[in-house]
């Protein structure tokens, strides 16, 4: 004897993500994560590639002992901070207002974590 299928009500989650405004956050959040982040694991490789197959070009000096070896090592930190300030800055105007539009629309208790923070 077969059961018949269960069927369940979608979760107040399900719902959520469902909805247009969290695609639109999604969408938003994409836009700017992925093509950041390729282009800075690309800066990496280009940097690796060079340490590993252009040796006479990064023990060029540039300045006392300083050569582009260490120079562009020191420019992967500065990116580093360069795109978390960046981050940071795109998600307080673009990602967190309707982040929090939408948690005030379902009636969350949920806070960001800054706003849990205070």
């Amino acid at each position: 004897m077969e059961s018949p299928p269960i069927t369940t009500a979608p979760t107040e989650v399900q719902l959520i993500e469902e909805g247009e405004e969290f695609r639109t956050l999604r969408s938003s959040f994409r836009s700017f994560a992925f093509p950041v982040t390729i282009g800075f694991v690309l800066w990496y490789l280009l940097y690796v590639l060079l340490s590993s197959y252009a040796p006479g070009l990064m023990g060029t000096k540039v300045a006392g002992h300083v050569n582009v070896a260490l120079v562009l090592g020191l420019l992967q930190f500065v990116t580093t901070f360069a795109i978390a300030a960046w981050y940071a800055r795109y998600a307080d105007r673009r990602l967190d207002p309707p982040a929090a539009a939408i948690r005030e629309a379902q009636g969350a208790v949920v806070h960001a974590p800054r706003e849990a923070a205070e």
